[in-house]
């Protein structure tokens, strides 16, 4: 079996070209396409919630991209929830790069795994200063922070009766549970 990696660049030619289907969920993982799971409804519902919680930064201080590209490196990933710096056309001129958030939240119901193993490096490289993991199996949130080209150097496990806070908004853990 023969593999072929494509460039980000061929991918997006080829999602403008319409050669996908609309409600496939694909993620371009370093040069590979990977289908991305199905979103059930309890994953759906813990990124609805975290959309109303950051909502109130919003224009202002951040804008929120639910399920949205970010490029980092040679890939474009869908975090579930990206916060980003304010700009005028909301990203419409170029996709958010790694380097651009504030914040990346991965809510993890099946695919804790792929998440750890795979995204969380990968925005470690790309420069996310800070990426929360929302283990909804093991009851609890990752905290990482301090992206180094090998990895975070500060990882935290938070659980219930905790709280996370960025910007100023502050969010019990068990609500993301």
């Amino acid at each position: 079996m023969t593999r072929h990696k494509i460039s980000l660049e061929e991918f997006h030619r080829m999602v403008e070209a319409g050669v996908f289907p609309e409600d496939l969920r694909l993620e371009l993982v370093e040069g590979e396409l990977l289908e991305m799971s199905p979103i059930g409804k309890r994953h759906a519902a813990k990124v609805a919630r975290l959309t109303a919680l950051l909502a109130p930064l919003v224009p202002e201080k951040a804008i929120l991209f639910v399920q949205s590209p970010l490029v980092v490196g040679e890939s474009e990933l869908y975090p579930d929830l990206a916060l980003l710096p304010p700009r005028p056309d909301f990203y419409e001129e170029r996709l958010p790069e790694g380097k651009d958030a504030l914040l990346v939240v991965e809510v993890s119901d099946t695919s804790l795994r792929h998440d750890l193993g795979v995204k969380v490096p990968l925005y470690a490289k790309g420069g996310v200063p800070e990426v929360w993991v929302v283990d909804l199996e093991g009851r609890r949130v990752l905290v990482h922070r301090e992206p180094r080209e090998e990895g975070y150097k500060e990882v935290r496990t938070l659980g219930p009766g905790e709280s996370l806070s960025f910007m100023g908004v502050g969010i019990p853990v068990e609500v993301l549970l």
